[in-house]
Parts: C-alpha cells; sequence; structure tokens
C-alpha cells in the first residue's frame, strides 16, 4: 500500500480558526483561498511580507507578531506550517499531532498529516488535483481539467443522455486502478448500481449522491436465491427506464453468474451490454510476479473454481485429468477445499513437490504470497491462516517465479 495514500475531503472551514505559521510568500500564496472559505484566519510570525499585512490592516487575517507557541493550536480545526525553518515546522508538527489537528507542511511533506490540493473552479464546480507531492503536475492536471469544463469536453451526469438497460461491469481483482476506462465510465454513469462484495469498493464511494445502490452481500442469502433476486432487481430497474450496472469483481463471465443475469434480461426484453474486467485467476498472478504460461515450461493452464471438493456429486470437474496435465492449474474459490484438491491432484499422478503459491488479497494492501508444495499446501495453509480471498498457482511456473523457494 501506497505509504501517502491520501483521502480527499471537502473542509468547510467558514467562521472556524485556521492557523497558519509563517509570513513569508508561502504562507502569502495560501491566505486567500482560506479567507475565501470564510475561515477565522490567525497568522504566527515574527515578520509578513507587505501583502500579508495588508489583509491584516483590512481585518482578514489576524497577526500574532512573535514566534510559535503549541498553544497557537488550541481550539483549532486546520494549520499551515510555512516557515523557512524546520525545527519551528516540526515544533507545529508535533503540536498539531497532539491536538488532533490536521497539519499542511511546505518544508516536508511527508512529515505532514494534510496536503494542499491544485484546486480550481468554474460553474459551480470546485477542481482539486493531489499528484502524491508532486505539485506542479497537479497544477497541470488541474488546469486541464478546468479547461475542459469551460470548453464543455467534460458535461455533468444530468448533461448526458443515456438508454435505459442494463451493463455488465467487471471491476477487476480489486484494487480500483485495475478497472477498465469504459467500466469505470458506465459505473459513473449509472442510476443503479447492483455490487458484489469483491468489487473494487472504493470506486462505490465515488458515486454521485443520487445512485442507488444495492449491495448483493445484503440480499438473501443461498446462492439461488442471491441469483435470482439479483435478476429481479436489475431487469425491475431496467424496465423502470434506469440504466442499470452490475459491478462484479474480476470478469462477469469467469465463475461470475453473469451470463444468468443475460438470459434474465433477454427474456424480460432489457438491453443488455457487458464491459469485460481484467480476470483475477491471470491478473493476480501476474501482479503477484508469477507467470501462468512460460516459454519452455507449460503450453497450457487451466482454470478452475475449488468451491466443490473432488469427489462432490455435484462437482463438474475430471481431477484425474486434470492431474495429467503438465501445465499450470489455477484454483479459484478453493481455500477451504484446497487440501482435498492438493491430494486428488497427487492422487492422480502430480508430484507431490510441485510448486504452489497461493496469492491471498492480490493486487489489495493486504496481498500477500505463501508458496507451498502439493504435499505441504494442508499444513501451509493452516499455519499461515490463509482465508479468502485467494488464487492458488500449481505447477512450475511457480519455481519459475520463486526459484529460491524450490531450489
Amino acid at each position: 500500500m501506497d505509504d501517502f495514500a491520501t483521502y480527499p475531503s471537502g473542509l468547510r472551514l467558514a467562521d472556524r480558526r485556521v492557523v497558519v505559521v509563517g509570513g513569508g510568500h508561502v504562507a502569502q500564496r495560501r491566505l486567500p483561498a482560506l479567507i475565501a472559505a470564510g475561515a477565522d484566519v490567525y497568522v504566527v510570525s515574527p515578520e509578513v511580507t507587505p501583502a500579508i499585512e495588508g489583509l491584516v490592516g483590512a481585518g482578514e487575517v489576524t497577526w500574532h507578531e512573535r514566534g510559535f507557541a503549541a498553544s497557537d493550536l488550541d481550539d483549532t480545526w486546520y494549520c499551515i506550517a510555512a516557515t523557512a525553518d524546520r525545527e519551528v515546522n516540526e515544533a507545529v508538527s508535533a503540536a498539531a499531532e497532539e491536538r488532533r489537528v490536521f497539519c499542511v507542511r511546505s518544508d516536508d511533506g511527508t512529515r505532514a498529516t494534510a496536503w494542499t490540493p491544485a484546486t480550481g473552479r468554474h460553474d459551480g464546480v470546485t477542481v482539486a488535483v493531489l499528484c502524491n507531492r508532486e505539485p506542479q503536475r497537479s497544477a497541470r492536471i488541474r488546469d486541464e481539467i478546468v479547461e475542459e469544463l469551460r470548453e464543455g469536453a467534460i458535461a455533468t451526469r444530468q448533461q448526458r443522455s443515456h438508454a435505459a438497460g442494463v451493463v455488465l461491469v467487471g471491476g477487476g481483482p480489486g484494487d480500483p486502478e485495475l478497472i477498465s476506462i469504459a467500466g469505470r465510465k458506465a459505473l459513473m454513469d449509472a442510476d443503479v448500481v447492483v455490487a458484489d462484495r469483491l468489487a473494487p469498493r472504493e470506486l462505490l464511494g465515488d458515486l454521485p449522491s443520487d445512485v442507488e445502490l444495492f449491495d448483493v452481500a445484503k440480499l438473501p442469502r443461498g446462492r439461488s436465491a442471491q441469483q435470482e433476486e439479483i435478476n429481479r432487481i436489475i431487469v425491475e430497474r431496467a424496465l423502470a427506464g434506469k440504466r442499470v450496472v452490475r459491478f462484479k469483481g474480476g470478469d462477469s463471465f469467469v465463475f461470475g453468474r453473469g451470463y444468468e443475469e443475460i438470459i434474465a434480461c433477454r427474456e424480460a426484453g432489457v438491453p443488455v451490454t457487458v464491459i469485460p474486467g481484467l480476470s483475477s485467476p491471470v491478473a493476480v498472478p501476474a501482479v503477484a510476479g508469477i507467470p501462468v504460461t512460460h516459454r519452455g515450461v507449460t503450453h497450457e493452464f487451466t482454470v478452475i473454481s475449488g468451491h466443490l471438493p473432488p469427489g462432490d456429486p455435484e462437482s463438474l470437474v475430471n481431477w484425474g485429468a486434470v492431474a495429467g496435465l503438465t501445465g499450470t492449474v489455477v484454483l479459484m474459490m478453493a481455500v477451504q477445499n484446497a487440501p482435498a484438491i492438493a491430494a486428488a491432484l497427487v492422487t492422480g499422478g502430480r508430484a507431490e513437490a510441485t510448486p504452489v503459491a497461493v496469492v491471498a488479497d492480490g493486487t489489495m494492501p493486504g496481498e500477500r504470497t505463501v508458496l507451498a508444495t502439493l504435499g505441504t499446501l494442508a499444513s501451509v495453509l493452516e499455519a499461515e491462516q490463509v482465508r479468502p480471498p485467494a488464487i492458488i498457482v500449481v505447477g512450475e511456473v511457480v519455481r519459475v517465479a520463486h526459484p529460491e523457494a524450490f531450489a
């Protein structure tokens, strides 16, 4: 996970105390926006620029003509450390941390608890851009977005016209950055979103406030009952004139029951389209540095759902045939049944020493890779307390990626 990940938020500072420590040109640039926001601004500095002195004379800010004291941040909502003295800025940071006040640092953004975005406004829209401590890049992108707003290249939600119907969107393996451009656009254009538990959850926070959101995890329990309810919701809302996005993790057609929803829409006369997503059995190993194929090692890979164990009367997998393959086997939804699957593969002829990689929480902040062999997989899963979701990769490609572990 990025050590400097941020949570964007618009601060409402009207009539709230904001302290700017420093009276130089950096502070001078920060003050107009704070004043425009209606903040009760206090400047703490032995000296200030003529421009700041003019703001003081106009009654727009209050100036404490002295050095910083920790008590300056009492009853403060937000502060900016903008001096040329690192020790003073550190003191401001420490006092802010003690009082739980968000603090911007002009000298070292890595020591700050808040960053100032590059902002622009047009026609009631505020644009704020943060490019991970790259202020010049932030400003360029801000300017481009504002210019497109002025030219009408970016339409508001109300200005867009879209037909009623259903769009199946594959969200990819979990990282919100890995959804396709088309998928994200469809999501933001939706009137109704029906989301799976494994769909990239951060993207749901970006939805406009008027979007109707259904969390599949809260629908009736039981695979059949739940799927029937999903079908009913997407068809009902589409027939009511809404644009519905069925939002799934991975890809809709790889163990996602997406085609059942296609059938339900077609039977009801509802237009339906598909936007594919990065499929987890290929994408997750790739992000973890494991190829599912490699020249001279394997000419095939097989993706199997492991939600049923070998021998289950409802299983459609010929595990004996799978064991006879020499290529890569990728298992989804298989953590619980992995020991039984490993045993079946060994019984069918795969060597116990066959390398195995288990990638848990792939592409997410908690991602980790656990290595084992078919012979040790059961004990390793228990010892490492692996929990779903996870992708299990079986085959010599794991040795290619981790030669030191299987020397």
